[in-house]
C-alpha cells in the first residue's frame, strides 16, 4: 500500500519546479482527496478542470479524483473533462470510447447515444452503431424518461439497427438485442422471420438467453401451439428437461382449444389434455427416479385440468400427488414440489391424509438391528411429516394437539442424529428439518398461548441444534428472530455474524437483524455495535456505485449486449434499495442518542433524507428464505416472528416486479419516519433549496420524470394514509401524531425567525474561506455583501399560543403505556416504549434548539414560548428518569440464579426427551445474561441522554 501523506510531499516538492503541471497537479488532488482533504482537493480539481487536459495520464488521475468526490453524477465533471478532450482531438477513436464510458457510467444515455452515433459516422465500425443502439433502449427503459418518449426512442434503435452494413445474427448479442427492439416495438412478423432463419434457430437452439425472448415472442404472436409443438420435440428428440418447456406444452394443451371458441371447445381441450397427459407419463416412465420434471408436469397439468373443468376424476391428483411421494419421497425437495397442489377438500383430503399415515414413522438406529433405517427412508418421514402438518385443519392444532407433535419431532430429531455421527463437521444432519417442524411447532404454540415457555424450548432445542449441524443457516435464521422476540439482541447478533452475510445478502437478509433496531441500540452509553452493523451493511451499497458501472462498461466492451440491462437492473434495485433507507433511518435514531445533536447533524441528515424521500424503492429483501412449515391455515413462520407483530413495509413487496414507471410507494413505516424527520429537521436548519444548491458538494438522484408535476415538498409531508399508519405499532402511532402536532406548533415560530437564504450563504462562504483561504465555489460575494446581518422583519412575529395536548399529554401517556407492558414477561415492548421516548425528546430537542439563543428570543418576543418549552422538558425528563429507574431495577432480577432455574424449568418439554440439563442451563445463563445488558443499558442510558438535554 503507498503513502499518502508521502505522495503529498512529493507532489508539492515537484510542483514548486514545476508549478503549471496538470498531472502533478491532478496527482496531489488525488493524494489530497484520499487524505480526506476535500476543500483543497476541490481547489485543484478546478484548475486542473480548466486547463482542459488530453494527456491519458491527467484524465485517469483526475477521473479517480472526481469520483473520490462524489462527483460523478452531479457536477458531471468527469463527462465534461472528456468532452472537453475528445472536442481538442475528434481524431482519437480511444478518446472517443472514453467520452462515451463516462457517459455510460453516468448514466447520460442521451449523450452516449449522440456520441456513439458521431463515432460510428467517423469511424464505420460496426459496435460503435450498436452502441448507439443499447444506449437509445436504456435511454427508453430510464425511469425519468416520459412514457411517450419511450416508443420514440424504440423506433430510433428499430432505425438505427436497421441502417447496419451487417446483419444482427452474425453475433449472438446483437441478435438478442434486434429481437428484444423488435418485441418491445411488437413488430412480431419482422422478428418471426429472423427466427424462422436457419441461422437464426441456430442461435437459440444454443443460446438461453435468445431463445427465452423468442419463446416470449412466439407467444405474443399467438403461435402458443407451435411453440408447444417445438417443446415437445425439444423433450422427446433432444432429450431436453428445461422446466420451462414442460410449461410451453402445458401452456399449448389449454390455450389453442380455447382460442377456437366453439361448441365443441371443451371436447377439444380433453383430447389435447389426453395427448399431453400420454406424453408427460411416457416421459416419466422413461426418466423413472433419475429426473422428476415429467412427473412433476403431470400434476402441473391435473391442477390446470381441473381449473378448466376437464380433469378426468376427482380423485387422479392425489393418485398422481400418491405416486410423486413414492417417487420423490425420499428427497429434499419433495415437500416444496408438491406444495402447489396442497390445497385439497373434504374426501380428496382425508385419502391424502391415510396415505401419508401409511408412511412408517418409526426407524431403527441401533447398531445391533441387522436392518437399519437409511439416510433416504429418514427423509422420506420428514416429507411426510411437513405434508400432514400443511394440511392441518383448526380443529387439530389445539394445545394438546400441538404438543404431541413437538415431543414426537423432537423424538424422531434426536433418533435421528445417530445415522450421521459419523459425518464431518462441516456437514448438515440428516434429521435436521425435525429441529425445524419442532421449532415451527413451538412457536405456533407461542401464538396460541402467549406463553414464552415455549419460546424457551425452541430457542433451547435450535441452539442444541447448531451444535450438531453448525453451518445450518435456517436454524440460525429462526434463532435471530426468536432472540430478539426474548429481548436478547446480542445473541441475535451473534447468530448473524455466524451466518457470515456477504455482499447483495447485506440487503437481502440485514432486516432480520436491523428491523427496528433502535429498540435494543447501547449507543447511548456509548455501546455502537448495532450502530456499526447498520454502517457495514451499507457498504454494498458503496460498491454497487463504484463497481457495477465498470461492469457495464466491460459489457460495452465485450459487446455482451444482453448483460447491459441486467447490470443496469441490478445497480438501480441497489441504488433505491428499501431496505438501505429503512437502516438509514435506523442509523439516524441511534445516531442522535449518541452524537450531541448540533445544526451540522441537522443540514447533513436534512439533505440525505430529502434524497431518500423522492426515491421509487425497490424492496430486494427476502421474506420467504426461512424455513416455513406451519400449517396453511394459520401464519406463516415469517410473520408470527415479527418484532412487536409488525414489519416495515412489506406490503410492497408484490409490487417489486413491476417497472419503475408503474411502481407506486406503500412503504408505510418508511415514509412515515421519514416526514417525521424531514420536517423536524426543516424547521431546524437554516437551508432551504437555493442554499442548499449552492453548498451540496455530491452525487444528487437523478429528478423523476414527473417532479415538475408533484406537490411541493412541504405538502406532501403533510400527507399520510390509513395505510401508511397501520404498518405502526400503537406506541410508534402515538409518537408520530406527537411529532406531527408538534412540528405544527412550531412552524410559524421557525419560519419568522430563520434568517433569509443570502445572510446563510454569506456565512457559509466567510467559513469556507476562512478553513480553506478559498471562496466558496459558486457563490457571488459582491451579491451577498452586506448580507451578514439579517434586516429587521416588517412584519409581527406570530402569537404565541398554548402547546397542543397531544404535545404536553404525550409522555404521561407514554409512561402509562410503559408501566402497563412492563408486568409482561418479555422486554422487548417495555424497551419499544423506552426508546420512543427517549426519541420523542431528541426530536423535542432539535425543534426547540434555534430557539436557545436568549437574542434570538428577546428580539422575537418569544419568551412565553420558551417558558412552554421549559414545562414540556421537565416532564419528559421527569417520565424519562422514572422509566430508566424501573428499567435498572428490573434489570437487577434478571440474570440471578433464579431466573436460570425458572428458564429451565420452563424448557421441561425438551429436556425431559433428552437435551442435556447443563446444556439448557448454558443457554438460560446467555440469554439471561443478554436480556439484563439490554435493559440496563438503556436504562442508563435513558439517564445520559436526558441530563446532556436537561437545560
Amino acid at each position: 500500500m503507498g503513502s499518502n501523506k508521502s505522495a503529498l510531499v512529493a507532489c508539492t516538492k515537484l510542483l514548486k519546479k514545476n508549478p503549471k503541471s496538470p498531472l502533478l497537479k491532478a496527482l496531489k488532488a488525488l493524494a489530497l482527496v484520499r487524505s480526506q482533504k476535500v476543500e483543497e482537493s476541490l481547489v485543484l480539481c478546478d484548475e486542473v478542470l480548466e486547463l482542459k487536459p488530453t494527456d491519458d495520464g491527467v484524465l485517469s488521475a483526475m477521473m479517480h479524483v472526481l469520483r473520490g468526490l462524489g462527483r460523478r453524477a452531479s457536477d458531471n465533471d468527469i463527462v465534461l473533462m472528456f468532452e472537453e478532450a475528445y472536442k481538442q482531438q475528434p481524431a482519437n477513436d480511444e478518446l472517443g470510447a472514453q467520452t462515451f464510458f463516462a457517459n455510460v457510467r453516468a448514466g447520460h444515455w442521451k449523450s452516449a447515444q449522440q456520441i456513439a452515433t458521431k463515432m460510428y459516422k467517423q469511424f464505420q465500425e460496426d459496435r460503435y452503431l450498436y452502441w448507439s443502439v443499447i444506449s437509445a433502449v436504456l435511454q427508453a427503459n430510464d425511469s425519468t424518461t416520459p412514457p411517450n418518449m419511450r416508443t420514440i426512442l424504440y423506433k430510433l434503435s428499430h432505425r438505427l439497427i436497421a441502417s447496419s452494413p451487417t446483419p444482427s445474427y452474425q453475433n449472438t448479442d446483437r441478435f438478442h438485442l434486434h429481437l428484444s427492439i423488435l418485441r418491445e416495438l411488437e413488430l412480431y412478423d419482422d422478428a418471426h422471420r429472423l427466427l424462422d432463419s436457419d441461422i437464426g434457430k441456430a442461435i437459440c437452439s444454443t443460446s438461453l438467453s435468445c431463445n427465452e425472448i423468442r419463446r416470449d415472442i412466439w407467444r405474443l404472436r399467438g403461435m402458443v401451439k407451435d411453440e408447444g409443438e417445438l417443446a415437445a420435440h425439444r423433450i422427446v428428440n433432444m432429450k431436453d428437461r428445461n422446466w420451462l418447456e414442460f410449461l410451453s406444452v402445458l401452456d399449448a394443451t389449454f390455450t389453442s382449444s380455447e382460442a377456437e371458441g366453439s361448441s365443441t371447445s371443451t371436447a377439444g381441450c380433453s383430447e389435447y389434455v389426453k395427448k399431453t397427459q400420454e406424453l408427460f407419463t411416457s416421459i416419466a416412465q422413461e426418466d423413472g427416479p433419475k429426473d422428476r420434471s415429467a412427473s412433476l408436469a403431470l400434476l402441473e397439468l391435473e391442477k390446470r385440468a381441473r381449473a378448466h373443468g376437464i380433469s378426468e376424476g376427482p380423485k387422479r391428483l392425489v393418485d398422481l400427488m400418491q405416486q410423486y411421494f413414492t417417487q420423490v419421497g425420499d428427497k429434499a425437495c419433495c415437500f416444496e414440489d408438491l406444495k402447489p397442489y396442497l390445497g385439497l377438500k373434504d374426501d380428496e383430503l382425508n385419502k391424502w391424509t391415510s396415505f401419508l399415515g401409511t408412511v412408517p414413522t418409526t426407524f431403527v438406529t441401533c447398531a445391533k438391528q441387522s436392518v437399519k433405517t437409511s439416510p433416504i427412508e429418514l427423509q422420506r418421514i420428514i416429507n411426510s411429516h411437513k405434508l400432514l402438518r400443511y394440511n392441518l385443519a383448526q380443529s387439530e392444532l389445539s394445545i394438546e394437539a400441538e404438543t404431541a407433535r413437538v415431543s414426537l419431532y423432537i423424538e424422531h430429531y434426536l433418533e435421528g442424529l445417530k445415522l450421521g455421527v459419523d459425518l464431518p463437521p462441516t456437514e448438515l444432519q440428516y434429521a435436521d428439518d425435525l429441529a425445524l417442524l419442532a421449532g415451527n411447532a413451538l412457536v405456533n404454540l407461542w401464538k396460541l398461548t402467549s406463553d414464552e415457555r415455549h419460546l424457551f424450548n425452541a430457542v433451547t432445542l435450535l441452539e442444541f441444534a447448531l451444535t450438531k449441524s453448525k453451518q445450518s443457516f435456517q436454524m440460525r435464521l429462526i434463532l435471530i428472530r426468536l432472540h430478539r422476540l426474548l429481548g436478547a439482541p446480542s445473541l441475535a447478533l451473534d447468530h448473524y455474524r455466524a451466518m457470515g452475510v456477504k455482499q447483495v445478502q447485506n440487503d437481502t437478509l440485514s432486516h432480520f437483524l436491523l428491523s427496528r433496531a433502535s429498540t435494543f441500540s447501547l449507543a447511548s452509553i456509548g455501546d455502537l455495535t448495532l450502530a456499526s452493523e447498520c454502517l457495514e451493511s451499507t457498504q454494498i451499497y458503496l460498491s454497487n456505485s463504484q463497481e457495477t458501472a465498470d461492469f457495464v462498461v466491460r459489457a460495452f466492451t465485450g459487446e455482451k449486449y444482453s448483460q447491459i440491462p441486467e447490470f443496469i437492473v441490478f445497480e438501480e434495485r441497489l441504488d433505491n434499495s428499501l431496505q438501505r433507507d429503512i437502516v438509514k433511518i435506523e442509523h439516524l435514531r441511534m445516531r442522535l442518542t449518541h452524537e450531541q445533536i448540533s445544526s451540522d447533524i441537522i443540514d447533513m441528515e436534512l439533505i440525505e433524507l430529502k434524497f431518500i424521500f423522492d426515491r421509487i424503492h425497490h424492496d430486494n429483501r427476502d421474506l420467504s428464505i426461512i424455513s416455513n412449515y406451519q400449517p396453511i391455515i394459520s401464519g406463516d413462520i415469517y410473520s408470527q416472528t415479527n418484532l412487536l407483530g409488525k414489519n416495515e413495509s412489506v406490503s410492497s413487496a408484490a409490487l417489486s416486479c413491476h417497472p419503475p414507471w408503474l411502481m407506486v410507494p406503500k412503504h408505510g413505516w418508511l415514509w412515515t419516519f421519514l416526514k417525521v424527520y424531514i420536517r423536524a429537521f426543516q424547521q431546524g436548519s437554516d437551508l432551504d433549496d437555493s442554499v442548499e444548491e449552492k453548498l451540496l458538494i455530491g452525487d444528487r438522484p437523478k429528478p423523476a420524470y414527473d417532479a415538475q408535476d408533484r406537490l411541493p415538498l412541504r405538502q406532501r409531508l403533510l400527507q399520510s394514509t390509513t395505510e401508511e399508519l397501520a404498518e405502526l405499532t400503537q406506541d410508534e402511532l402515538l409518537f408520530i401524531n406527537f411529532a406531527r402536532a408538534l412540528a405544527d406548533w412550531l412552524e410559524p415560530y421557525h419560519d419568522y425567525t430563520r434568517p433569509p437564504p443570502s445572510v446563510v450563504l454569506a456565512e457559509a462562504a466567510k467559513q469556507t474561506e476562512l478553513k480553506t483561504g478559498y471562496p466558496l465555489k459558486g457563490v457571488d460575494l459582491e451579491a451577498l455583501n452586506g448580507a451578514t446581518v439579517p434586516s429587521k422583519k416588517d412584519e409581527e412575529p406570530p402569537a404565541v399560543t398554548e402547546p397542543p395536548a397531544l404535545v404536553t399529554q404525550f409522555f404521561e401517556t407514554l409512561k402509562g403505556r410503559f408501566f402497563e407492558v412492563q408486568k409482561n414477561s418479555s422486554p422487548v415492548e417495555a424497551l419499544h416504549i423506552a426508546t420512543l421516548g427517549q426519541e420523542a425528546l431528541l426530536l423535542f430537542t432539535v425543534e426547540t434548539m434555534r430557539f436557545k439563543s436568549a437574542s434570538v428570543v428577546k428580539a422575537n418576543k418569544f419568551g412565553a414560548l420558551v417558558t412552554s418549552f421549559r414545562s414540556i422538558r421537565n416532564d419528559a425528563i421527569a417520565v424519562l428518569r422514572s422509566v430508566s429507574t424501573e428499567l435498572v431495577k428490573q434489570s437487577a432480577t434478571i440474570g440471578t440464579q433464579e431466573t436460570r432455574k425458572a428458564f429451565v424449568d420452563a424448557c421441561a418439554l425438551v429436556t425431559k426427551l433428552g437435551i442435556d440439563h447443563d446444556f439448557t442451563l448454558g443457554v438460560a445463563k446467555k440469554i439471561t445474561d443478554a436480556r439484563k445488558k439490554v435493559i440496563e443499558g438503556v436504562g442508563k442510558g435513558l439517564v445520559r441522554v436526558y441530563s446532556a438535554y436537561e437545560h
